[in-house]
């Protein structure tokens, strides 16, 4: 299902969640990046919640709020205020059931307490954020990246967007996991310069214990992509006791050699970090990795040793985002 649609005045809008400046990782030189809203996996790791659903959601800090005693706004305009959850006074969670996403609490809220994740967008709107930087795309070989959450959910919005940015000679870059179907894919590839998309098991059971869903999809979209010549880099959120082990990295190596021919520009192996714990809790989630515990310097020189292993096999691979 594509997440965008038409509005009256006919132009296309998308759920767009995070805007990024003087980017300098997904992608070459300086870059604009947005984060669409809306992933159908469910990655343990994933340090952005706020992008697994397609719509616009609040999100709770407590720290911040004033308390219902001294504000009660929230209370006051939320047309359902049994749904809010006050601990010591202070606003602590919504009840997902029952909120309709209408961001009233938002509205009202003096304290930024309750945070908007996401917005909507035309193409207009994000294309005058993106050409206020035009100058450092041209001088640092940089442009624009379309991220998510999972952008191929919001095809024709890229496609678009892309098209727009083509036209004025800046460069694009679509980072996707790549589950999706091909059909969205091919509206967005022809105005694309650019892949970014990651391998994170090769065992679909183990990846679907992992993501919430089977690799096969992916794997064959991205052997279909090796196909088109387009330029893309691959990367591997390397995850302790997860995919770090010697069998799963074999087998991805064989996978990039003798299914995607070796066309893959540079392979990236992204170490683990703890990204996002206050987010997961602003929306009254769970954080998975809460029990993973391990030696980061150890960790970063198995990496290194992954990488070295990589570069044997004839593949062009780095530890983190740079292709040098």
């Amino acid at each position: 299902m594509t997440l965008c649609n038409k509005t009256h005045n006919d132009k296309l809008h998308g759920n767009v969640f995070n805007i990024q400046l003087f980017t300098l990782d997904d992608g070459p030189g300086i870059r604009t990046e947005l984060f669409l809203k809306g992933c159908p996996l469910r990655c343990q790791w994933c340090g952005n919640p706020e992008s697994f659903k397609h719509y616009i959601q609040p999100g709770i800090y407590t720290n911040k709020c004033i308390g219902k005693e001294k504000c009660g706004a929230c209370i006051d305009v939320c047309p359902d205020s049994s749904m809010l959850t006050f601990v010591d006074g202070k606003l602590t969670d919504i009840d997902r059931s029952k909120c309709t996403n209408c961001l009233k609490c938002h509205d009202a809220c003096p304290s930024d307490a309750v945070k908007q994740w996401g917005n909507t967008l035309s193409i207009d709107e994000c294309m005058k954020i993106i050409r206020k930087d035009k100058g450092f795309y041209q001088r640092s070989g940089g442009g624009v990246t379309v991220s998510g959450g999972d952008p191929i959910g919001q095809a024709d919005f890229v496609a678009e967007l892309f098209k727009t940015c083509q036209a004025e000679d800046i460069h694009t870059c679509l980072e996707s996991s790549f589950y999706g179907t091909w059909s969205q894919l091919e509206k967005i590839l022809p105005h694309t310069n650019l892949i970014i998309s990651d391998i994170k098991h090769m065992d679909t059971q183990i990846h679907k214990a992992y993501t919430g869903v089977y690799n096969e999809r992916i794997l064959a979209n991205l052997k279909k992509l090796a196909a088109e010549n387009i330029p893309f880099i691959l990367r591997i959120p390397v995850i302790p006791n997860v995919n770090d082990d010697e069998k799963n990295i074999q087998a991805t190596a064989d996978f990039i050699v003798n299914e995607l021919d070796n066309k893959v520009r540079t392979l990236q192996l992204l170490s683990f970090m703890r990204l996002g714990e206050e987010k997961y809790q602003s929306l009254g989630l769970p954080y998975p990795m809460t029990d993973v515990v391990f030696e980061r310097q150890a960790f970063q020189q198995k990496i290194k040793k992954i990488a070295e292993y990589f570069n044997s096999r004839g593949i062009h691979c780095v530890v983190g985002t740079k292709e040098k």
